[in-house]
């Protein structure tokens, strides 16, 4: 049986790898691609091409695939055999640098916003070299970036890229001001938490619901749910440990540093957590990661459910984004440093970080706005949706001085050429964690509390790349041009402060009066629902800075908003039609021949014995008879609004018709349902209830 150290990254073509196979020359180079972003020459690629097809055939792969990640949220693949003809009539393995350079896979079917027309078939892949290839099954995957004949970025990779690469071009000059003139890029760094269900196959296959929309669009509430607090970190059952175990080595087989697992706080919901790594790779990895989970749960008989809200009265899932930012010399720029100077060089970036997150609250709402998570954002679940940041007391005492020129009484000063008392290495540990808080930082990273747990973290980091370029770019114009360095310095980060303190809040961000001081106090944005947030995607001052850091162009703003807002329509309209779908044909059959045998049961007592007044069975038959006219009503009300989402004028009338008329119904729908559900013996329920489901797995 292999070790963990000989099966990690054994199905990657990694640095290791690329040293072993790869002359010194070509490995040089292609370093120099990968890590300085230089152009990649046309003899690497073959030689790269040659080496990548006889490792991977070494392996036990016969085909190739350009795998890229569209606008459908999940990942995309076409494969090619190695396989061509030979004289003899045999076939050759074959796979040259411009295959690996450059696919051709039809875009018409992938989401595009009005980017390309109907007729406009052709896309393009384009090899990421800073992502490893990878082998799964017997298909070598080669990551990419996808685009329009017309040059548009059709994924989240390239955004992504071109943030990262914003955000090295503003750090790097920063870094300048400061003295630091061997460091050669700057990038993102991101380890994202996964939260997860896992059910039985044979509940989920009963349950129509799941199926089609990945939630329970009915269910009541079981008699035990996550009250006693005894499922998180609780032992882990026998079922869930073997799937994790094997979680595990697929994972590490794909280098995919798998480090933490437990379980979450809901019945039959669990975490993992990967040790961070580049935003890029991170983010290929977070796709990757919720692939294996769903093909190894059907190997052990269990279904992995990735919706952000599978079930109602327990917690949702998300996705934590532990983010920060280094050099590739090892310095973290969010790390406090050894002497006063290193610390103004943190506290700068630390602003850059307040800035950005005040000045772009909806660019991070809206990087994380699906239907599914709307039900943990406006709902106040972890976190709400409003954005705040949590920075702990100690770190808060030390922005408070320097705002008021005051100083900072901490248990070893040092005089900081700021002209304010603080300290010279900030201890990581002296907060806690606020698990509150939208946006926390955690000693040398910020921890995004927003994302759902299916959401790919490429959309909120993109946004948050972004942003804290933009802060850091109007730092940088100002400081480079500073006669006196130190006393603009001093004056930008107490400027910074005063003017974005409304985002700090280190309390309790569930608390109702948070969100009323949030809103009408502090002048925050509370975007409960896609429909709110999404349109402001397009609000001038969100296109300008995007498009002068050339992440997006207009035109690809404008795409992402119509794709986002379509996606939500969609999804809610599947569930309402699941909904109706489902009362129809089972919830109201099954109430009505429950209630139908109770009142033969009333009879046939009454027949033995006339004197019985057949109390419980006349007032549940009357109960069940109201709840089922009810239900009628309730149901053609849903059918009707579905039914007038045809007569919007655009897609932002139809979500605001989804937002507005069909959600609310469905609720109403489902509050009958769900009643009697409790009034129905379980013999006649048409498919499993939430007890059934949550403690199904051993």
């Amino acid at each position: 049986m292999k070790t963990v150290t000989e099966t990690f990254g054994s199905m990657v073509f990694d640095d290791r790898v690329m040293k072993a196979t790869l002359s010194a020359e070509v490995y040089s180079s292609l370093r120099k691609t990968i890590d300085e972003g230089a152009a990649l020459d046309p003899g690497v690629a073959n030689a790269v091409a040659t080496a990548m097809k006889e490792w991977a055939v070494s392996k036990g792969a016969t085909h190739f695939t350009h795998w890229f990640q569209p606008l459908t949220g999940i990942t995309a693949e076409k494969h090619e055999s190695f396989i061509a003809p030979s004289p003899d009539g045999g076939v050759i393995m074959e796979f040259s640098g411009k295959e690996l350079i450059k696919g051709e896979p039809d875009a018409s079917s992938f989401p595009s916003g009005g980017l390309r027309a109907t007729f406009e078939a052709r896309g393009y892949t384009a090899w990421d070299p800073t992502s490893y290839a990878f082998i799964k099954g017997k298909t070598l995957c080669i990551p990419t970036a996808f685009c329009s004949y017309g040059g548009h970025a059709l994924d989240k990779k390239t955004p992504l890229l071109r943030s990262m690469e914003a955000l090295n071009r503003q750090a790097l000059r920063i870094l300048r001001l400061f003295g630091n003139t061997t460091a050669k890029y700057v990038r993102s760094s991101v380890g994202p938490e996964q939260e997860y269900f896992l059910i039985s196959k044979e509940m989920y296959d009963a349950r129509p619901d799941l199926r089609f929309t990945g939630r329970t669009l009915f269910g009541a509430k079981p008699p035990k749910g996550q009250e006693m607090d005894d499922h998180y970190f609780g032992a882990l059952k026998p079922k869930v440990a073997a799937f994790m175990e094997e979680l595990n080595v697929e994972l590490w087989k794909l280098g995919i540093m798998a480090k933490t697992e437990h379980n979450e706080v809901a019945p039959a919901q669990h975490e993992l957590a990967p040790i961070y790594t580049t935003t890029n790779i991170a983010t290929d990895h977070n796709q990757l990661t919720m692939e294996i989970m769903q093909k190894v749960a059907s190997r052990n008989g269990l279904v992995c459910l990735l919706h952000e809200k599978p079930f109602a009265g327990v917690n949702g899932s998300g996705k934590h984004n532990n983010w920060s930012i280094s050099t590739n010399e090892g310095q973290n720029l969010l790390s406090p440093g050894e002497t006063p100077y290193e610390n103004a060089q943190f506290l700068l970036f630390l602003c850059a970080v307040i800035k950005a997150v005040d000045d772009y609250q909806d660019l991070l709402r809206i990087s994380v706005a699906t239907a599914g998570n709307d039900h943990r954002l406006g709902a106040n679940e972890a976190p709400p949706a409003v954005i705040s940041m949590f920075l702990g007391d100690e770190l808060n005492a030390v922005l408070e001085a320097i705002e008021n020129d005051t100083p900072y009484k901490g248990a070893e000063k040092t005089q900081m050429k700021l002209g304010v008392d603080v300290l010279p290495k900030f201890n990581r540990d002296t907060t806690d964690r606020n698990r509150t808080s939208p946006f926390a930082f955690t000693g040398n990273k910020f921890e995004f509390r927003m994302l759902g747990s299916s959401n790919s973290i490429a959309c909120a980091n993109i946004m948050l790349n972004s942003a804290v370029a933009e802060s850091l770019k109007v730092y940088a114009d100002r400081l480079e041009g500073a006669q006196d360095f130190e006393t603009v310095l001093h004056d930008m980060i107490k400027k910074t402060i005063k003017d974005h303190r409304r985002i700090i809040f280190n309390g309790n961000g569930y608390d109702d009066s948070w969100i009323k001081e949030a809103t009408e106090v502090r002048g925050l944005l509370n975007y409960r629902t896609t429909a709110d947030c999404m349109p402001h995607l397009l609000d001038r001052k969100n296109v300008d800075m995007l498009t002068s850091h050339k992440v997006f162009s207009l035109e690809e703003l404008q795409s992402r908003c119509e794709i986002m807002l379509e996606n939500y329509c969609k999804s809610v309209t599947i569930e309402a039609n699941t909904m109706i779908d489902m009362v129809k044909t089972q919830i109201a059959p099954a109430i009505a021949a429950f209630a139908a045998d109770t009142a033969k049961n009333a009879q046939a007592k009454k027949a033995l014995d006339p004197s019985v007044a057949c109390e419980y069975e006349t007032g549940l038959v009357r109960k069940l008879s109201a709840l089922t006219d009810c239900i009628a009503i309730k149901v053609d009300e849903l059918q009707d609004v579905v039914m007038s989402l045809q007569d919007a004028d655009d897609i932002i009338s139809e979500s605001e018709m989804i937002r507005d008329k069909v959600l609310p119904k469905m609720s109403e729908l489902r509050v009958a349902c769900d009643e009697a559900e409790t009034r129905t013996s379980k013999d006649y329920w048409p498919f499993p209830t939430y007890e059934d489901i949550l403690f199904s797995v051993r």
